[in-house]
């Protein structure tokens, strides 16, 4: 696919360009400076974008946590983060950190299993926009893995099958899974909801998978049969072929719809020596159908 550039479109700054990043999703985005207001025409594009290749990558950018709320909000309505944020007094802005209270490398490296943001909320994530602070040299990727491929590959009779399935999503069921324990707070903020395990997606049309670490088991049947049938679903969905790897540059901004992918932070880096800090806000969506 070629790069659509300035040349190819009016309204648009000198030197812009988007450009597919795998065959499979993702497409970097050069030429803006989004601490700047995006005009109604250039944020269609963008947003055009973003339906099509389901993550962005802008790249060269330096945004405080208030630009980066201001950039946010031309696209929809922030959501907040269900844990107390770290290290920032902006509640919208959740600081995505493998350091310790010393602020020192820890280690430990959280978001490794693949989910998709905020699925046990009625109305989960649209979009999740992520801003590199810090990053190690080398590794800390994101990985993305698309959930139409998923659905289009399966046969045509287990597509049938899983159409009209539901799931029961759970906050407090997923940290059950790692080990930790939800608090009641969390547990009375986000309970246990269901949603379509096959959704539409509202603006394309077309069906894609909806689960994830947070997908705890299918609605009406035995909770383990009902999660081996989600394991084996995901490992389904999670082969290479269906997945782009983000290799992180300085100054990169993405931008994923959460509404068609899976994504997990890969731990493929010496997370007790180097430090890996980003900072993330979210786009509410709508009720899964």
């Amino acid at each position: 696919m070629a790069a659509v550039t300035a040349a190819a479109r009016s309204g648009v700054p000198a030197g812009f360009a988007i450009r597919p990043l795998s065959a499979v999703l993702g497409a970097e985005i050069v030429g803006l400076d989004l601490a700047q207001p995006l005009d109604a025409a250039l944020r269609r594009t963008v947003y055009d974008a973003f339906v099509r290749y389901h993550v962005l990558a802008f790249r060269d950018q330096r945004l405080t946590p208030e630009q980066q709320i201001a950039f946010s909000q031309q696209f929809g309505t922030l959501e907040r983060h269900i844990a107390r944020n770290r290290g920032l007094a902006n509640p919208w802005v959740h600081v995505v950190s493998n350091l310790d209270a010393e602020g020192k490398p820890s280690g430990k490296l959280g978001s490794t299993r693949w989910h998709t943001d905020k699925s046990f909320r009625p109305e989960p994530s649209l979009a999740t926009i992520l801003h590199a602070v810090t990053m190690p040299p080398d590794g800390g990727d994101t990985c993305f893995a698309n959930m139409y491929a998923a659905y289009d590959a399966l046969d045509p009779a287990e597509q049938a099958a899983l159409d009209g399935l539901r799931v029961v999503h759970s906050w407090e069921l997923s940290r059950q899974k790692i080990g930790e324990r939800a608090t009641p707070e969390e547990i009375r903020d986000a309970p246990p909801i269901s949603h379509p395990l096959v959704r539409v997606h509202p603006d394309t049309g077309r069906k894609c998978l909806f689960m994830g670490e947070h997908a705890s088991h299918v609605e009406g049947g035995a909770i383990e049969t009902g999660r081996a049938r989600l394991a084996a679903l995901e490992a389904h969905a999670t082969r290479e072929r269906f997945v782009y790897r983000h290799r992180w540059r300085a100054g990169d901004l993405l931008v994923w719809d959460n509404r068609c992918l899976l994504h997990r932070a890969d731990a493929n880096f010496d997370a007790a020596r180097h430090a890996r800090v980003l900072h993330r806000t979210c786009l509410r969506g709508t009720a899964p159908a």
